[in-house]
């Protein structure tokens, strides 16, 4: 900065040089947005003393230079750094030395400069900072515009400063007909003093005009339109001579200032917003509404679509090329507009676009490719039944890979939100198509896009976390793979095996890398299933190795390939313990800690009886974390649930911790009440609740049918009592109400001699099972089969009380 000072206030230099160092010196103390505005202050702050000290004195010193170009620059620089000093009681002197400059200098040019430097302060620094002074501030201005000044320069200067605040102020008046007004003179003094604008339109008229075109009332809005008419108007007359100018290789008498260019991106918006209004302020219909509503003009009152046609039709003359961002700006607003309107209406709408929208891919403007590639998603998700297989696939599927490897960046726009089939363009699934798990519309391109997907991993750029949506998509490409792109999937995760064993020495570089290269392993698993077990020892030696670095991914990593090896995964487990039980005691980290105990439930299941050896000490551990305080209530309901989990492997060989431990637990556990005032402990209580009911249906369904069965009944009638209080709470949901049913329906086969028929026959029990209005198909699927099993119990007991004697057949019981 201190450079471009020196260049600014050197008379030496020629007048572009001078200008080219101000404007740089003055964006590198002020910015529109306040984020930046905030480092830019920071960073001038930090500057040595004498340095602020030397470029404060050159700007002031270049006001007064013979050229008044270089003179209001230095204007622009000295408002800057006053934005950055004056609001922090900093260069308390600057008002009474411009003020000075004003009424005791006879120098014409500083004279000017200076009214433009102290228009430039009143409008970006607040009046409360300024306040001290407003009063000398005001008389200097009066002072340069009144007839006694000699300058007519300075008393036309300070006019117009005048003038121009006045009317700025005047928009924002509580009375429409003042704003109205105000607009007014706004398209005249635009129209008249163009090359004057250039201040004006950068600290106000920007803003004003563009929140003018989205005013309620139309008055204000025409007028607001109007305004950047003329501005394009003016352009596309200056541009008109200055090509003239040009064929005789002399400089334009008036240069464009492109204020229409600049404002593209703010304008375009509002105007095809008021665009939209044509059908009911024209009564043409939609479909026979003219595209230029401005021709329209003749069939009655002039209107806002009608003037927003006019307006976008001179912008396009006067912005030429610069129009692109229109259109990117258009395609925004198509994408926008799918979610909501009827799927009949949109579909021949979307059939009609999406060969313009494919073709709009090969644009060579990126910011276009970008949009086009977030709309084309959002069809694919939101109307993917509108995606013809044999007519648009293979050009859209063209069209986005070719993308990806022109412009790997619009992966940003096409990989997020890859929850389910569709949501992704690459990734189309096509449901509605598929006739069979073992292939899809998508199968002939799977291989090709995958691969291209993994070229794009490789790249060195990462522009907008690129990469990360890669492997978001290629994860979710092979989440929903048909079975005959298996081959391809097993290929993919040989590639990403391949990756991680290189990056094994660079660990703390690519963190984030292994993750993802994690995420599209534990998809791989889970699409092979049982299949993965050929590569499990390469598998399981890379997580051992990766463990110190991406703990939770890796744990994440061990739990699907004890899925999917089950019994297999024995191999393994006395390797991994020593990893697992440090995770398990650090009660600190909250999402580590959920993570290991989530692993044991996977362990578990998939070793089922074989377990049992691990299971004392699983337990130890889980009490013992239950008996933290340090670690999150949540994690505790995990374990509470993870009690089911280990039930339910090891059958009756869980029964050493049934009395001693776990049972008070739950029962303890489920005493907790919630507070209707307390919304936070009311959403806790629910999942403590769910957490609970998945435990006692893991331990009731593990001592189903074995010796040790007759253990349960003591527990009966604790856990029949929270399931009530479960079921008889407003606010239950519906995965607590499918629980509490399967847990009954548990109960009732796991006793079906009549032992536990009081309980069963029950009053509440009842009538629960008669009401079934509000549930989901799958709560209503598990009710009937728990009503069965309630019938079954109890007739089998009413059958054992009559005596096999008897001739007649056992009444169906208590209306169930």
């Amino acid at each position: 900065m201190l450079m471009l000072s020196d260049e600014l206030c050197n008379e030496n230099s020629q007048i572009h040089t001078c200008n080219a160092a101000g404007l740089a010196l003055k964006n590198a103390l002020s910015a529109r947005d306040s984020t930046r505005q905030d480092e830019y202050s920071a960073r001038w702050m930090a500057l040595d003393v004498d340095a602020r000290q030397k470029i404060k004195e050159a700007s002031l010193l270049t006001l007064a230079s013979p050229q008044p170009r270089a003179g209001a620059v230095a204007a622009q620089v000295v408002s800057a750094i006053a934005a950055i000093k004056l609001p922090v009681s900093q260069w308390p002197d600057l008002v009474e030395i411009l003020l000075g400059f004003i009424n005791m200098s006879d120098d014409m040019n500083l004279k000017i400069a200076t009214l433009q430097a102290i228009g430039y302060i009143c409008e970006t620094i607040k009046p409360e900072v300024l306040a001290l002074r407003s009063n000398e501030i005001l008389t200097a201005v009066i002072h340069g515009a009144c007839k006694e000044e000699p300058s007519s320069e300075v008393q036309l200067a300070g006019e117009r400063n005048y003038i121009m605040q006045v009317v700025c102020e005047a928009t924002q008046n509580p009375s429409v007909s003042v704003q109205v007004g105000a607009f007014e003179c706004l398209v005249k003094i635009m129209a008249l003093y163009y090359d004057k604008m250039v201040f004006y339109m950068e600290q106000a008229l920007f803003g004003l005009t563009v929140m003018g075109m989205k005013h309620s009332d139309e008055r204000v809005a025409l007028q607001a339109i109007e305004f950047w008419t003329t501005v394009c108007e003016e352009e596309i007359e200056l541009a008109h001579e200055a090509r003239e100018a040009a064929e005789y290789d002399e400089p334009p008498e008036l240069e464009s200032k492109h204020f229409a260019k600049v404002a593209l991106l703010e304008v375009i918006p509002v105007l095809l917003n008021l665009l939209m209004q044509q059908e009911e302020d024209t009564g043409l219909g939609t479909l026979g509404a003219d595209p230029f509503p401005c021709s329209n003009a003749n069939k009655g009152e002039w209107n806002l679509a009608m003037s927003a046609g006019t307006c976008l039709n001179y912008m396009a003359q006067a912005v030429a090329d610069a129009i692109v961002p229109a259109c990117e700006a258009a395609i925004m607003m198509f994408g926008s507009i799918l979610d909501g309107p009827d799927l009949q209406v949109l579909t021949p709408v979307v059939n009609q676009a999406l060969p313009l929208l494919i073709g709009m891919m090969n644009n060579e403007n990126l910011h276009v490719k970008d949009t086009t590639a977030w709309t084309l998603r959002q069809i694919c998700d939101l109307l993917i039944i509108t995606i013809k297989p044999d007519v648009y696939l293979h050009p859209l599927i063209s069209a986005l890979v070719n993308g990806l490897l022109d412009c790997p960046r619009i992966m940003t726009n096409l990989g997020r939100d890859m929850g389910r089939p569709g949501s992704y363009p690459i990734g189309i699934y096509l449901n509605e198509y598929i006739t069979s798990a073992s292939e899809s519309p998508l199968s002939p391109y799977f291989e090709g896009i995958v691969s291209t997907l993994l070229r794009v991993t490789k790249m060195t750029a990462n522009e907008s976390n690129f990469r990360i949506s890669a492997y978001e998509a290629i994860t979710s490409y092979v989440s929903h793979s048909t079975t005959d792109c298996i081959p391809v999937v097993q290929n993919t995760v040989i590639a990403i095996l391949q990756r991680m064993e290189q990056l094994l020495n660079m660990q703390n570089q690519v963190v984030s890398l292994h993750s993802n290269l994690c995420s599209v392993v534990i998809s791989v698993i889970r699409r092979l299933s049982g299949g993965i077990q050929p590569m499990a020892d390469r598998i399981m030696t890379l997580v051992l190795q990766l463990i110190p670095t991406v703990l939770e991914d890796a744990f994440l990593v061990v739990g699907s390939l004890a899925a999917a090896l089950e019994a297999g995964f024995a191999l393994y487990i006395q390797a991994f313990l020593p990893f697992l039980y440090p995770a398990l005691k650090a009660h600190e980290d909250t999402q580590l800690c959920m993570v290991a105990v989530g692993i044991i439930g996977d362990i578990s299941r998939a070793l089922g009886d074989q377990s049992a050896q691990y299971a004392g000490a699983f337990m130890n551990v889980l009490l013992e974390n239950l008996q933290s305080n340090v670690l999150d209530r949540n994690v505790k309901i995990s374990i509470l649930s993870c009690f089911g989990n280990i039930a339910l492997a090891i059958g009756p060989a869980f029964d050493p911790y049934l009395n001693t431990t776990s049972m008070d637990m739950l029962r303890q556990a489920g005493s907790v009440q919630p507070n209707p005032l307390d919304f936070n402990l009311m959403d806790y209580v629910a999942q403590l609740r769910e957490g609970i009911l998945e435990a006692y249906t893991g331990i009731v369904t593990g001592f189903k049918n074995t010796e040790k069965t007759p253990t349960l009944l003591p527990h009966v009638p604790s856990i029949l009592e929270l399931v009530h209080q479960c079921i008889a709470d407003e606010e239950r949901s519906d995965s607590i109400v499918k629980l509490s049913f399967g847990l009954i329906g548990d109960l009732a086969d796991c006793f079906p001699n009549g032992q536990i028929k009081e309980h069963l026959l029950e009053e509440w029990i009842t009538h629960e099972f008669r009401s079934k209005r509000g549930m989901q198909q799958e709560t209503k699927k598990m009710l009937w089969w728990a009503r069965e099993m309630i019938k079954r119990a109890t007739r089998l007991a009413s059958c054992a009380s009559a005596g096999s004697s008897s001739s007649y057949p056992c009444q169906q019981s208590a209306g169930i």
